[in-house]
């Protein structure tokens, strides 16, 4: 059974924990939270350990963050899980991390239908190796009558590629006379995108002490509030999640004008 915050009743939060939910500001809280989950080879080199055991540890914390965020209300999560640029890894790390999604997601896939949470993908499923697209399309359509929170990875994604992708689709719809040039709009290229469902980021967090978005979702992420931690991923827990939320409660959201001023 779980509690009212997606927990197992035999769980417990610790005092630390407890608090900084109490401290969250519910009817603020993000309603779409984009993650580049950062350090997995760092952290494992930090402990001696080989790469593959940071990224099975770093898949293993997406549990931990998706249940955190839905507990607090949460719409979407965006988890960028591995890039466009990713394949110049060693092959054998690329071949590792191409399994973890089989591995994850029979693990977690009971447990995302008791959350109601739906599992959408960003990204071009026709370039992952069978078994792994396998893998993620059964989870999409296992929860796709969920209605509660959506776990969105970005696998085989990049925003360049996906700009592109939107561009062609509406020189084709300008080409077979289904759309107007001179009606293109900011909205007709957001639709567009594979993020059209969802809408943007509210807030982007980056772990591992890096400060670049890395070809991620650079359209939405125009007006995004940013947040970034030293912490590797394996070890980027709820409470860093909250925290990061709590300081985006702060911000003074702007959008270019003078709101609050």
């Amino acid at each position: 059974m779980l509690d009212k915050f997606g927990w197992k009743k035999t769980e417990k939060k610790d005092l630390s924990l407890q608090a900084q939910m109490e401290l969250i500001q519910m009817q603020e809280v993000p309603k779409h939270i984009a993650i580049i989950m950062d350090g997995n080879g760092r952290w494992a080199k930090s402990r001696a350990l080989p790469r593959f055991i940071g990224h099975r540890e770093g898949m293993h914390n997406v549990r931990v963050i998706t249940k955190a965020a839905n507990a607090i209300g949460v719409g979407a999560i965006t988890l960028y899980a591995f890039s466009t640029e990713n394949w110049k890894r060693p092959s054998t790390e690329v071949d590792f991390l191409m399994r973890l999604p089989e591995e994850f997601l029979a693990d977690f896939l009971p447990e995302l239908m008791e959350l109601n949470i739906r599992v959408e993908m960003i990204g071009e499923m026709d370039g992952l190796p069978s078994h792994t697209s396998r893998a993620v399309q059964n989870a999409m359509d296992k929860t796709k009558d969920n209605t509660g929170m959506v776990l969105n990875f970005a696998f085989n994604y990049g925003s360049r590629r996906e700009m592109v992708l939107a561009v062609q689709k509406i020189a084709s719809l300008v080409q077979q006379g289904d759309l107007n040039m001179a009606s293109i709009t900011e909205e007709t290229i957001s639709e567009q995108l594979m993020t059209s469902s969802i809408g943007d980021p509210d807030l982007l967090i980056r772990t591992s002490g890096e400060y670049r978005v890395s070809n991620f979702l650079l359209w939405q992420l125009a007006y995004t509030e940013f947040f970034f931690s030293d912490i590797h991923w394996p070890e980027f827990k709820a409470e860093h999640l909250y925290s990061a939320i709590i300081d985006y409660q702060k911000r003074n959201r702007r959008y270019g004008g003078l709101k609050g001023e």
